[in-house]
């Protein structure tokens, strides 16, 4: 797509009739920390009994392990809400965790060994027990120091009156419903095009503490820094890249994002071949299980994506049978570091940014995407990673090489114009203000988070543990001097009641045993 067709896109939409259609952006968060101890150690205890229930509270839950805490916010169309609820969320279990601390950055530190690192328990239903299965396999494929790194997941959607005007100014003759789907799948092409820029701007990973590798051996031109603490001089997010969340065994998995059947053939292709890789591993049928099944991936949730088409699921649905049942509702980024520079993990520019260059990727051009094409885009977020702010930096543009500055540039010159319409229909100048501001970052690598991250844990003198330990207490006194504003405490607690009963609810109803109920689960399949 050139510029002329996005301002093309852009004008159409600045008329009466349209210009306020793109009101009504909703979003919702979901942010991961590790429960940690007041030395840094990874937490021993279990999930806090104060918040509830981890298989029914539907805003404080564990992810991998019971240390590893995950606060989801309702969906809302104010950002601002939204922090505030992400805020009284931490809050709240903050109370509930004695000394304990939030760590405030996505890599692990203070971890022995990957048995430190219990799976998250959810109960004795069949449905916790499923849950827990799933992560044994998690474990024993992939090992629990990768299941450690925490990330924050954001949730957007686009009001129905954006859409109808886009399927009227279009022309089209799609059902509105396939329509939406195919416009998701757009912004999802071009988001993975330049996915690297996500990288470059909010990477906030590019040290780890040497605890982290596990005597793993790693080609990567790492610095040192103090006693344990490993760095690379240039790069973005380490989680991102090969120490990182990842899956090489999942390389070869061919999920494409032209279209919504081939998407979730896709998927439904690898939770349906057994692995070359896993077979060895006993299943749910055998005494001692160590995963749920040998398929390539055990259930959906395993194929890892920096950014998925979502659907809200009913009762016992897949999330891929969600999709065919009714498109796609919205889509989940997953390519965010936690900012170690907030401390609710993300900040309220970031999600004006994010709403801005989603917004792009929406109204943008998008060509179809073969396979060569997603390679090239995993191997420019590779380059970013581990390189983003070095000066002169090349990528892979359309299979020639051009300047992370010029490509950049070119991105931002875009971001300008969508900002500036989608201030106009929201009466508002802050989109505006954050790309201008943003825009100098191309430049600057010093201005991005991995910049900004590097520079302090240089001046602070301390190894990456402690900085980040010395963040995570400043972080909790601050939520203790601040009131609830969104979630009253009363609320909370009766959310806390209320999971209990559910949970006990469901043990009780469960009927068949556990290899039956996931007999049946998987024949659905």
């Amino acid at each position: 797509m050139t510029t002329h067709d996005l301002a093309n896109a852009l004008e159409a939409l600045s008329v009466n009739e349209h210009q306020h259609a793109v009101k009504g952006i909703k979003r919702g968060i979901e942010r991961e920390s590790l429960r940690i101890q007041d030395n840094g150690a990874i937490s021993p205890q279990g999930h806090p009994k104060g918040v509830g229930s981890a298989l029914t509270n539907g805003h404080i839950t564990t992810d991998f392990s019971e240390s590893l805490l995950e606060f989801i916010t309702p969906v809302s169309e104010s950002s601002t809400q939204t922090l505030k609820q992400l805020k009284d969320l931490q809050k709240f279990t903050l109370e509930k965790m004695g000394d304990e601390l939030l760590w405030p950055i996505s890599m692990p530190c203070f971890i022995e060994h990957q048995d430190d690192i219990v799976l998250a328990q959810f109960g004795s239903s069949n449905t916790g027990q499923m849950k827990t299965l799933y992560r044994e396999g998690l474990k024993n494929r992939y090992g629990s120091m990768m299941q450690a790194i925490a990330g924050v997941h954001f949730n957007i959607s686009f009001p129905d009156t954006l859409w109808q005007s886009l399927h009227s100014l279009q022309k089209s003759n799609a059902s509105l419903q396939d329509f939406i789907s195919e416009g998701y799948l757009s912004l999802i092409r071009n988001f993975k095009r330049e996915l690297w820029l996500i990288s470059y701007m909010f990477g906030a990973s590019p040290a780890l503490c040497n605890s982290f590798l596990q005597g793993r051996k790693t080609d990567l031109p790492f610095k040192k820094l103090g006693k344990g603490t490993l760095y690379l001089e240039v790069g973005t997010a380490l989680r991102l890249g090969n120490l990182g969340y990842t899956n090489s065994a999942q390389s070869s998995l061919r999920v494409m994002y032209n279209s919504l059947d081939e998407y979730v053939a896709g998927l439904k292709k690898a939770i349906n071949t057994p692995s070359e890789i896993y077979g060895d591993l006993d299943d749910y049928k055998s005494e001692n299980p160590k995963q749920l099944n040998k398929n390539i991936l055990q259930i959906e949730n395993e194929f890892y994506s920096p950014i998925r088409p979502k659907r809200n699921a009913k009762s016992g649905e897949t999330p891929t049978d969600a999709l065919l049942r009714a498109g796609i509702e919205y889509v989940e980024i997953r390519a965010l570091d936690v900012n170690p520079f907030s401390e609710v993990g993300i900040d309220i520019e970031q999600i004006h940014f994010l709403d801005v260059f989603l917004t792009y990727c929406l109204l943008k051009d998008s060509a179809p995407m073969d396979w060569k094409e997603q390679a090239r885009s995993t191997e420019n977020l590779d380059i970013v990673v581990n390189q983003g702010r070095e000066e002169g930096l090349m990528l892979n543009f359309n299979n020639t090489q051009r300047s992370l500055q010029s490509w950049g540039d070119e991105i931002f010159t875009q971001l300008t114009d969508v900002a500036k319409w989608m201030d106009n229909a929201y009466g508002v100048n802050y989109y505006s203000d954050t790309i201008k501001r943003m825009a100098t970052w191309i430049h600057n690598p010093e201005l991005t988070y991995s910049g900004h991250y590097v520079s302090q844990l240089k001046e602070s003198g301390l190894d990456n543990g402690h900085f980040a330990l010395a963040l995570a207490s400043k972080y909790k006194q601050s939520h203790a001097d601040t009131d609830y504003s969104e979630f009253l405490k009363p609320w909370l607690e009766q959310q806390v009641v209320e999971s209990n009963e559910a949970q006990a609810a469901i043990e009780q109803a469960d009927t068949q045993s556990f290899t039956a109920f996931l007999d049946a689960y998987f024949d659905g399949k």
